[in-house]
This record gives C-alpha cells, structure tokens and sequence, in this order.
C-alpha cells in the first residue's frame, strides 16, 4: 500500500470540500481551487478527513494513489495558507518593478521585459531585486515564477541573472590567463 495515499487529509476548519464523483472542489480563505481527478481513484469525506482508496493493485493504479492525495492535500494548503516563491535578481543595472498589473524586468537587454499578471496569482515587488510571486494554487506559482526565471537565468561566471532565492549558482572560474612571453 502507498505510504502517502493511505494517510487521510484533514480538513481545517473554514475549509469546505465538495467531492462530486472524480472532481474536487475545495474552497476556504485563500480562493476556490478544483480538481479532476483519475477516475480509477475513489475520493471520500468522512469525519473530516479525505481519504483516497484505490480499486486494485495495478502498477497504474498504485502510482496514481499517492499523486491524488498528495494533489488534494496541496489544494487544502493552498486555500488556507497559500504558496509562494521568491525570486532574486542579480547584476549591475538589472531590476524588477511592478507597473499596475505587469512585471517590468530590466534585466540587460535593449527593451524591458513586460510579464502581465494573471488570474490565480500575485506579484510583489518589495525592492528592485526581489521579486515574491503568490498565490493558491501551487503549480501555478511555481510555473509563472519557472517562467520569470526563463527570461535570464543565472550564468556561472559573475551569477548575473534571476534565480530562486535558495537556488545555488554552481560558479566556474573565468579564462586562465597565457603563460608570459
């Protein structure tokens, strides 16, 4: 049996889960996040906890168990307590600032890299070198802040860039100079 998917999900007070056949609804502070999930996965609430089952013990079936409970789980942490991701940037002359509801990145090129905001996430900019990317869906966090860090990713020679914060920048040493004359 699964060690993750035999664990039931409790569910916190203020957090309201409708499971409608294979979809999941979960909607609390946060936002409202839902889910289809596999159909081969049975979802169901009892005494406030979620427990996911699954019908037999197929390869396919033993590996969907855990990802569904652990998908489910994630939408109850995100409509409570949220995700978020910081990034950071670096170099000479390199800056983030938000501008209404869009990302401008001044990050070395000859124009500004304008990224709009969209719908399910928040973007802060508390100085010009960081840059908090929020909200309650986890994998959209993670893919817009994946698409940030796209526009310059750090290089290995001066870590000019942008990069998570606790991403490390593996650095190379620069040219060896030529033997003298």
């Amino acid at each position: 049996m699964s060690r993750i998917g035999r664990q039931p999900i409790a569910v916190p007070a203020g957090v309201d889960v409708k499971i409608d056949g294979s979809t999941v609804t979960v909607k609390g502070p946060k936002g409202t996040l839902t889910r289809t999930v596999h159909s081969n996965m049975s979802v169901a609430m009892d005494n406030g906890e979620i427990k996911v089952t699954r019908p037999d013990e197929s390869n396919l079936n033993k590996s969907l168990h855990g990802l569904t409970r652990t998908l489910i789980h994630n939408m109850i942490v995100g409509v409570t307590e949220g995700y978020s991701k910081e990034l950071e940037v670096n170099g000479v002359g390199y800056r983030a600032a938000k501008q209404g509801k869009d990302l401008v990145l001044n990050i070395g090129f000859s124009h500004q890299v304008i990224m709009p905001e969209i719908d399910g996430i928040s973007i802060e900019v508390p100085n010009p070198n960081k840059i908090v990317i929020s909200g309650p869906d986890k994998q959209m966090v993670g893919q817009f802040a994946a698409e940030v860090r796209e526009k310059r990713p750090p290089e290995p020679y001066k870590g000019k860039g942008i990069k998570y914060v606790d991403e490390h920048v593996r650095r190379k040493e620069g040219k060896a100079g030529k033997g003298g004359k």
